[in-house]
């Protein structure tokens, strides 16, 4: 175990968007290992509050969690919050995701993506942050051919507005360290799966599916491979960003599996898992999309110790375990 995993209790951390996904489980890890974390989140309707307010019901159970309901690019607000609780360290998780809704709402990743970033950097820059940690995605490598995705890579063609957002976040991340010498730390995230995951997302949306007894739509007529990272390998990487001493003052790291998988075995292994057979809807791929993810994770491995566990095999069970538990099926 890393010596910074002692270190943690000592920190407080303002963790964003501590309803969705990641950030209820990284909010989860620091809290049972004794951290003071403020959780913000504004429980939108992109995909079910309910489940949101289930994952905030979760982390309230913890004492030194406070959670709070704001929207970033509510100014006013974030600065009350800073004035009040002073947090440490930043872990931002709140976005507005998913490229193909970004074809259909613009404006919600402005509002989201880029106003409420700047406000955060803006306040973390006032209140002497230690360090501003922030998703960025593996989106920003758009149209790439070239795979493995490297860190060192010209990321300046992306291909849908989300990532474009998340290059801008990037680019004025590196700004405020510039200017301002705010220690900033982006994290391309690669196609994240895992218990209380995105009803959005492929792993969610598969299963519902197959147990409806729907067809599943799978995009490209199936040539589509992702780089599916387990939860917990992600969490260990976000943490070690947070709390590694000696990072430089800008830093960009991809957290991937290292491996990508065709969607084919995807869908074997849910397939398995059921007991369902998947009635299959196959389309073109859509606006924005890339056929192949694949993240070199050498500088994370260097710098960070970063070593993904998890493989989908081991991973998809994990999920459907809880799906099956949370929605009463088991």
């Amino acid at each position: 175990m890393a010596a910074w995993i002692d270190d943690i209790p000592q920190y407080s951390f303002l963790v964003t968007g501590s309803a969705g996904f990641i950030g209820f489980h990284v909010s989860r890890y620091l809290l049972q290992a004794g951290a003071r974390v403020i959780g913000l989140d504004n429980f939108n309707d992109y995909y079910s509050p309910a489940l949101k307010r289930n994952r905030d019901r979760e982390l309230r159970s913890f004492p030194r969690f406070v959670s709070l309901e704001a929207d970033l690019a509510d100014l006013p607000t974030l600065e009350g919050l800073f004035r009040t609780h002073r947090p440490q360290k930043i872990c931002h998780l709140a976005a507005q995701a998913g490229v193909r809704y970004s074809l259909i709402n613009p404006f919600a990743y402005q509002k989201a993506n880029l106003e409420g970033f700047l406000n955060l950097l803006e306040l973390a820059k006032r209140s002497e942050v230690e360090r501003f940690v922030y998703a960025s995605s593996s989106s920003v490598y758009g149209g790439l051919t070239e795979l493995p995705f490297s860190e060192t890579q010209r990321v300046d063609t992306p291909i849908s507005l989300y990532a474009a957002t998340k290059r801008a976040d990037e680019l004025m991340a590196h700004v405020y360290t510039h200017l301002f010498g705010l220690p900033t730390v982006g994290l391309r995230l690669f196609t994240v799966y895992g218990p209380w995951g995105r009803p959005d997302m492929a792993m969610w949306l598969f299963t519902e599916a197959m147990l409806a007894g729907r067809a599943i739509k799978v995009f490209n007529y199936g040539d589509m491979q992702r780089d599916f990272t387990y939860i917990d390998d992600v969490v260990s990487g976000i943490l070690a960003t947070l709390l590694v001493p000696g990072l430089e003052a800008y830093e960009i790291f991809n957290l991937g599996n290292n491996r990508p998988e065709h969607l084919s075995k995807v869908i074997a292994l849910l397939e398995q898992e059921l007991g369902v057979k998947a009635q299959q809807e196959l389309q073109p791929i859509q606006p924005g999309d890339v056929p192949a993810t694949f993240a070199d994770i050498s500088r994370a491995q260097t710098k960070l110790g970063f070593k993904p566990a998890t493989p989908i095999d081991a991973g998809i069970p994990n999920f459907i375990h809880w799906y099956k538990q949370y929605h009463g099926l088991s």
